[in-house]
């Protein structure tokens, strides 16, 4: 899968705004076809951030959501303002 394909966007949503806040995550909807290996490979590369752990889920609509821990030497935060999520 071309590296460019995996993480589509992040999401805004109130619960994804609390997983920045409290938790030191933040949530991006990939393609259904990437496993967590591939995800973590393209955030760490595209965002200079270091990853500590992901969770994956399909929601009811079929998108794919990753829950992205990023690890306690980087921000959610500041990840999610350069983005232009919060």
């Amino acid at each position: 899968m071309e590296s460019n394909e995996v993480v589509k966007y992040p999401l805004l949503t109130e619960k994804a705004v609390n997983f920045i806040e409290k938790e030191n995550k933040i949530v991006f909807i990939v393609d259904n076809r990437a496993n967590k290996t591939e995800i973590k490979h393209q955030i760490e590369e595209l965002y200079n951030v270091k990853v500590e752990g992901i969770n994956t889920m399909v929601d009811f609509k079929g998108k794919k959501k990753a829950y992205v821990k990023i690890a306690p030497e980087f921000s959610a935060e500041d990840l999610a303002s350069r983005l232009g999520v919060i």
